[in-house]
């Protein structure tokens, strides 16, 4: 029998510069069955601040998992991702880019950066819960996640 006691939630790390988004994105996973803990930051500089637990980030939850957007002020997505991949002690976090953009050159780019996964970000409200809704099911509850600190 499990023991919830012993049961750690999973920490997200949120990097969404659009209020909505990030809203929409924060109470989906709050309804989700999956315990998680998420953290949210608003542009691409915050992300490795927080990472990297500095300024005001001294205390931050190491991330089991990061949804990072691309087209982020100061310092954008892509310019996260290869921080974070060529960072040693950041470069086994899972990173689901999930963005508005479509373009080919967007996802070939993020994949040669070895994002793990990238996911458009539907128009439409119900849409997006879903998409949201589908990363839970599988980054949450499917996927086997590095143990935290590894």
């Amino acid at each position: 029998m499990i023991s919830y006691k012993s049961v750690r939630p999973i920490e997200i790390l949120l990097v969404e510069d659009s209020p909505s988004d990030a809203d929409l994105t924060v109470d989906t996973l709050s309804e989700s069955k999956v315990l998680n803990n998420l953290s949210v930051v608003e542009d691409g500089v915050e992300a490795l601040a927080f990472l990297r637990r500095e300024g005001d980030y001294t205390e931050a939850p190491r991330p089991d998992l990061i949804l990072l957007d691309l087209n982020l002020p100061r310092k954008d997505g892509r310019e996260v991702l290869l921080e974070i991949k060529a960072d040693p002690e950041l470069n086994t976090i899972p990173v689901v880019v999930l963005t508005t953009s479509s373009a080919e050159e967007d996802i070939v780019k993020t994949y040669q950066l070895h994002a793990n996964c990238y996911v458009t970000k539907p128009v439409g409200l119900e849409e997006f819960i879903g998409i949201i809704r589908l990363i839970e099911s599988f980054w949450l509850a499917a996927v086997k996640l590095p143990p935290n600190g590894q």
